[in-house]
């Protein structure tokens, strides 16, 4: 709601609304939730996709490293 309200201008969400939740994790201890969110940051597009549909298989999948 705060990203689509728009109250900061120089947000990077500011120009790319309305901004739609896919997911979301609740944790209680703010450092876990960092590490997290670095984590998904990290993922390709196919696998925040897969995320998003909840497909476990698929994310399995795309998790498996492709250059031993």
């Amino acid at each position: 709601m705060e990203h689509n309200n728009g109250g900061d201008n120089t947000c990077f969400t500011y120009l790319r609304r309305p901004v739609v939740v896919k997911y979301f994790e609740h944790y209680t201890d703010i450092n876990q939730a960092i590490v997290r969110e670095k984590q998904l940051k990290g993922w390709g597009r196919k696998k925040k996709e897969a995320l998003f549909r909840e497909d476990w298989d698929m994310l399995r999948e795309l998790a498996k490293c492709k250059f031993p």
